[in-house]
């Protein structure tokens, strides 16, 4: 099965990712990833990602797809892969079908999970972490024994900056904006598989799993 895998920040992609993953055996493919192991192999495309990176500069689109081809040549993807934070683009979503294709290859599925924005909100803005030792908790997820002091050892619990309502909403927006247009794409070609990532982890894994026995 070769899928794609697309969600908004807070909506629990990486741990359906890793559900997938120990089931199907299939590689979990994300950008970063493959970045890191291009420039530790120091494949032409990894140093040519890595000059772009280290000047802070965006990787072009034939840098990236070059390596993610690279990447799906490997004999780990013969049965499948799943790839996360690629596409990004519809420009990079047309490349990947026209490399599949060479490959003999086709998407399965995108599956989307999807979250509405203001449980995404609660979500990321509900983060605190103390100051002492690093213990996470989350406002409603998990919250300390008591408010704003940490279990383990009795630090004072802080919200990072980049956790706040303003920072947050901002991150949303410019990644609404930025996967609309691809969940079109894949849509009209019939790949797209919205699912609910408003229940609970496992029942989102269940639905996930009743869609990809099918395709085994």
């Amino acid at each position: 099965m070769n899928l794609v895998l697309m969600g908004l920040p807070g909506a629990g992609k990486g741990t359906q990712a890793e559900k997938i993953v120990e089931k199907y055996s299939i590689p979990h493919i994300s950008t970063g990833d493959m970045f890191r192991a291009a420039m530790k192999e120091g494949t032409e495309l990894g140093l040519k990602a890595k000059s772009f990176m280290d000047q802070g500069a965006l990787v072009p689109d034939e840098v990236t797809i070059g390596i993610v081809r690279e990447r799906l040549s490997k004999d780990d993807c013969q049965k499948g892969f799943l790839l996360d934070g690629f596409p990004r683009t519809v420009a990079q979503a047309e490349a990947l079908e026209n490399m599949l294709t060479e490959l003999d290859k086709k998407i399965d599925y995108c599956l989307n999970i999807d979250v509405d924005h203001n449980i995404l909100m609660e979500r990321l803005t509900g983060r605190r972490i103390c100051k002492e030792c690093g213990a996470t908790y989350h406002l409603v997820f998990n919250p300390p024994a008591k408010d704003g002091t940490c279990d383990r050892c009795g630090g004072e619990l802080y919200q990072r900056a980049d956790d706040n309502e303003e920072t947050v909403h901002n991150r949303l927006e410019v990644n609404i904006q930025q996967s609309e247009p691809l969940l079109h794409f894949y849509e009209t070609k019939g790949y797209l598989k919205n699912i609910n990532g408003q229940q609970d982890i496992n029942d989102v894994f269940k639905d996930i799993d009743s869609l990809l026995r099918e395709l085994t």
